[in-house]
């Protein structure tokens, strides 16, 4: 499965919620709600999820292998640092925050 495109949100003011983004596999399936989140060392990428009984949070979607986990974090990271730059420094600049239509 390939991953041919990712499409970055960037969140302004969210705290440590940093963008929310899509993800094509294929060109032909999009996984929605894709999170960067800021970690208290780096950013990682957080599958979509909804709250369950309890409070608890579980993921929708999500790989079951490592090796295609590790690559769809590196894709994502990789754009998101070509949207709003390695330090953020584009963040507050005019970039588009509206959901994308695939």
């Amino acid at each position: 499965m390939e991953i041919t495109k990712v499409e970055i949100r960037p969140m302004r003011d969210e705290g440590n919620l940093k963008a929310f983004c899509s993800v094509v596999f294929d060109d032909v399936f999009v996984v929605h709600s894709v999170k960067v989140i800021q970690g208290k060392e780096s950013l990682f990428v957080a599958m979509p999820s909804r709250e369950v009984r309890g409070g608890e949070f579980r993921d929708t979607a999500h790989p079951i292998d490592n090796d295609f986990r590790l690559r769809l974090e590196r894709a994502v990271l990789a754009k998101y640092h070509d949207v709003v730059g390695e330090d953020g420094e584009q963040a507050g600049r005019d970039i588009p925050t509206q959901d994308v239509t695939f």
